[in-house]
C-alpha cells in the first residue's frame, strides 16, 4: 500500500483534505543535484543508466516533497527505439540528423521490441519503486504520437513545426502510418511500464495546440484514443495537451482519468468545457515560479480555490524552467500542502 496515495485517489476522483501536488519536469534541471549529474554524464546516459535515472527521479521527493514522483526519461527514448537516431544537442535541444520526411522513410521505420529496445526504462521503474519504498506513487510518461512525430518530421525542436504540418498536409497516408507505428510502439511501451510498477500514466501532446481543431482530431486525438483505450482499464491515464482547450469535451470523455490544462485556460472554464466530472490536473504558469515565494503562496491558494480541492491535481500549466530557484519551487509545493 503506498503511504501517500492523494495523487491515486484525485485519479478516482475521491474526496480529500487537500489536493496532491507535483510538477512537470520536476525530476531535473532546476536542481543544483541534477546539474552535478548532468556535468558528469550526457543526456541519453543518464535516461539508459538505471542507478542514474532512478537518482533524479528520487531527488525532487527529498528535496521539495512533492506528492508523487515522475521517472526520469524522455519522450524520445521512444523514436529511439524505432530505429530513428535522436540526439541530445547542448543548446539545440532534441536533433535528429536523418528527419522521416518523406513515404519512404516511413516504411524504414519499425515497431520494435520494446523490451529488447527499452529494456533500460523497465529497469529503472522497477529500481525506483524499490528506492521509493510505497511513499509516494511513481508516474510513468509518454510523448502523444503527434508530438512525437513532430520531432521526427522536423528533425529538431520548432516554434510553430512547419515542416512536420506540411508533411501531414502533404503526404496524408504516410503520415498517418508513422503515427500508427507510433501508437503501436507507444502501447506496448506504456504497457510494459504498467508491469515494471508504475501507478499512472501521463500522456505528453505538447505541440497539439500547434493544430486547428479538425485537424487536432485526425493527427492527434484519435491516437491518444487509441492508447487510452488501451491502458485506462490497466492504470489511471492523464491526458495532457498544451494549448488544446477546444478538446476538453471530447478528451473529457475518453476514458482518461485527468486531464491536464495549460495556464492559458481558467479553471471554470476547464470545468465547463469538461464537464465538470473529471479530475483537471494543472495548471500555474511556470514562468510564475520566479515570483517571490510569499506570491507564489497566494497565487497557489487562489488556483486551488478556482479548481476546488476535490477532483484536482495542483500542477504547473508545462514543464517547470530551469532557472527557478529551489525555494520557489518548494514554496509551490508547500502551498498546496498548507491548504486547508
Amino acid at each position: 500500500m503506498i503511504k501517500n496515495d492523494l495523487l491515486l485517489k484525485a485519479l478516482k476522483g475521491e474526496s480529500v483534505e487537500r489536493p496532491p501536488v507535483w510538477m512537470m519536469r520536476q525530476a531535473g534541471r532546476y536542481l543544483p543535484d541534477f546539474m552535478k549529474l548532468k556535468e558528469k554524464y550526457d543526456f541519453f546516459t543518464r535516461c539508459r543508466t538505471p542507478e542514474l535515472a532512478t537518482e533524479i527521479t528520487v531527488m525532487p521527493i527529498r528535496q521539495i516533497g512533492p506528492d508523487a514522483a515522475i521517472l526520469f526519461s524522455d519522450i524520445l527514448v521512444v523514436p529511439q527505439a524505432m530505429n530513428i537516431e535522436v540526439e541530445m544537442k547542448p543548446g539545440v535541444g532534441p536533433w535528429l540528423p536523418n528527419p522521416i520526411d518523406t513515404a519512404k522513410k516511413v516504411e524504414q521505420v519499425v515497431v520494435p521490441d520494446v523490451n529488447e529496445e527499452l529494456g533500460y526504462v523497465f529497469d529503472a521503474i522497477k529500481m525506483t519503486k524499490q528506492e521509493l519504498n510505497d511513499e509516494v506513487p511513481l508516474i510513468g510518461f509518454a510523448g502523444s504520437p503527434w508530438t512525437i512525430l513532430c520531432y521526427c518530421v522536423q528533425g529538431q525542436g520548432s516554434k510553430t513545426f512547419d515542416k512536420a504540418k506540411r508533411f501531414c498536409f502533404m503526404e496524408p497516408i504516410a503520415a498517418h502510418t508513422l503515427l500508427q507505428k507510433i501508437t503501436d510502439t507507444t502501447i506496448a511501451y506504456l504497457k510494459e511500464k504498467v508491469k515494471a510498477g508504475v501507478d499512472a500514466v501521463q500522456l505528453f501532446d505538447s505541440w497539439g495546440g500547434l493544430l486547428e481543431p479538425k485537424d487536432y482530431q485526425e493527427f492527434s486525438w484519435q491516437y491518444m484514443q487509441q492508447i487510452i483505450d488501451a491502458l485506462k482499464d490497466e492504470v489511471p491515464v492523464i491526458a495532457y495537451g498544451k494549448g488544446c482547450w477546444f478538446a476538453l469535451k471530447e478528451m473529457s470523455q475518453s476514458g482518461a482519468a485527468a486531464l491536464g490544462v495549460d495556464w492559458t485556460c481558467e479553471a471554470r472554464n476547464a470545468r465547463y468545457l469538461s464537464g465538470g466530472q473529471i479530475t483537471l490536473q494543472g495548471n500555474f504558469d511556470p514562468a510564475r515560479l520566479y515570483s517571490k515565494p510569499i506570491e507564489i503562496k497566494y497565487m497557489v491558494n487562489d488556483m486551488i480555490k478556482a479548481f476546488g480541492k476535490d477532483r484536482y491535481i495542483a500542477n504547473l500549466g508545462h514543464g517547470i524552467l530551469p532557472d527557478i530557484p529551489v525555494d520557489n519551487a518548494k514554496a509551490f509545493v508547500d502551498a498546496v500542502k498548507e491548504y486547508r
